[in-house]
């Protein structure tokens, strides 16, 4: 293998390992939490295809979901939801694994660090396309003791409800997600090489958008540990034990939201439901309290008006944004200014919890209506939950903003120490050759 080959094998070889670790990983995900949930007792071999179409779902996928029943029923159905806990432990996967080859050098050039990503984007394209065709199929929904029942069973005409991959659509999303996933890591990590043109940007970026990441991975890690001592002391052990798999972080982040001030409006009708703690599910049947006639406003002091805990979230929240504050802080240069460790942490945490608004969000409905009237039993259901989204990110500007400058302010005498040198400014060249890394 000639010398100009090498490096564009290796790429493909490393990103072919990124790509299957990362599907390998979310199906593992999939499988435990949704097991746990019962859908291993799904009939006519639906259990792999309902996991292709959650792991579809979790790397920016997206399903279109029918049902019917002949000529008899009618069905209008959508499904709209991330299951995030799948969706991080592919990221993290692929991720890592993406930022470990480049670990080796200081500074990228932008046809380097492209020659990288290329292999990587097109391969997760290849295999999502092969997730997306294996997400296909039908139910027959059991209507009991109905008219729609009974007329269904002389007929043979019983309503069913299934799913189906939208290609196109689980293309260009896909694509997206992945590419924000890239553009995330490296932007997190110090290590990674950066274009020589992009390197002044390093001590503004890097560990304010790190802080914020690792505030989100702290409300996951304490999620697990709640949803643990849930698990270990209220029963219903494997329903617990299937959201934190599925969808923990659909639940912390938005906690994370509210904490700061943000809010979040929503309902659940009908029998479904979503696996939410049980005052969050109150809240959203009291409806007639939102932006909306029909939608409920959750914040902090909706929450705390049936349980008075809720408070505890603005506790963590403070004591968690000030430990970003001060990790961004400890990260930076020490002539960087606290209004500058402010205004960096703010933008970042304004950004994150835009994507948390953007990727948290639910929708879902199901129906049947029995020759075009009405609806067919108890058949019929909505849930969704979305974000006031100007008031959430609004007050995560200005909490990280306070953060940011609180936390500039406790670590500044120990960054500022004689010889001391901040862990995100490059080492200085010994001689006259440029630095090579670690």
């Amino acid at each position: 293998m000639s010398p100009t080959t090498a490096p564009v094998a290796r790429a493909w070889r490393d990103a072919l390992v990124a790509v299957l670790a990362g599907f390998a990983v979310m199906a593992v995900a999939a499988s435990a939490g949704l097991a746990l949930a019962g859908a291993g007792e799904l009939p006519g071999g639906a259990f792999p295809h309902v996991v292709a179409a959650v792991v579809l779902m979790a790397a920016g996928g997206s399903v279109d979901v029918t049902g019917g029943a002949g000529f008899l029923a009618d069905a209008d159905a959508s499904l709209s939801v991330l299951p995030l806990s799948v969706s991080l432990a592919g990221a993290l996967t692929a991720g890592w694994l993406f930022l470990r080859p480049l670990h080796n050098r200081a500074v990228a050039g932008a046809r380097g660090l492209l020659a990288r990503a290329v292999p990587l984007v097109l391969l997760w394209l290849v295999a999502l396309t092969g997730v997306a065709l294996l997400s296909r199929q039908n139910f027959a929904v059991s209507t009991g003791d109905s008219v729609l029942g009974d007329i269904g069973e002389v007929l043979d005409a019983g309503p069913t409800v299934g799913f189906e991959a939208a290609i196109p659509a689980s293309l260009g999303f896909g694509l997206l997600w992945i590419l924000g996933l890239l553009l995330i890591s490296l932007l997190v990590s110090r290590r990674a090489p950066l274009p020589a043109g992009l390197v002044r940007f390093h001590a503004a970026v890097r560990p304010a958008a790190f802080a914020v990441v690792a505030l989100l991975l702290a409300y996951v890690v304490i999620g697990i540990g709640v949803g643990l001592v849930v698990a270990g002391t209220r029963g219903h052990a494997d329903r617990t034990l299937a959201v934190i798999l599925l969808g923990l972080p659909n639940l912390v982040w938005p906690a994370l939201t509210l904490g700061f001030g943000g809010a979040w409006e929503g309902k659940a009708e009908g029998p479904f439901g979503l696996p939410v703690p049980k005052v969050l599910d109150e809240v959203l049947r009291a409806t007639g309290q939102g932006s909306a006639p029909d939608l409920s406003t959750i914040d902090v002091a909706s929450l705390a008006e049936r349980d008075s805990r809720a408070w505890w979230l603005v506790v963590l929240a403070v004591v968690l944004l000030l430990g970003a504050g001060v990790l961004a802080a400890t990260r930076s240069p020490a002539h960087v200014r606290p209004w500058q460790h402010a205004l960096h942490l703010a933008v970042a945490l304004a950004l994150g919890t835009l994507v948390v608004c953007l990727l948290a969000r639910i929708q879902a409905q199901f129906g049947l209506s029995l020759l075009g009237i009405g609806d067919a039993s108890d058949l019929g259901g909505e849930v969704e939950l979305r974000p006031l989204l100007w008031r959430t990110v609004g007050f995560a500007f200005l909490a990280g903003a306070v953060a940011g400058f609180l936390g500039a302010l406790l670590p500044r005498r120990r960054r500022n120490e004689p010889g001391r040198r901040s862990p995100a400014e490059p080492a200085r060249p010994a001689g006259p050759s440029a630095p090579t890394g670690r």
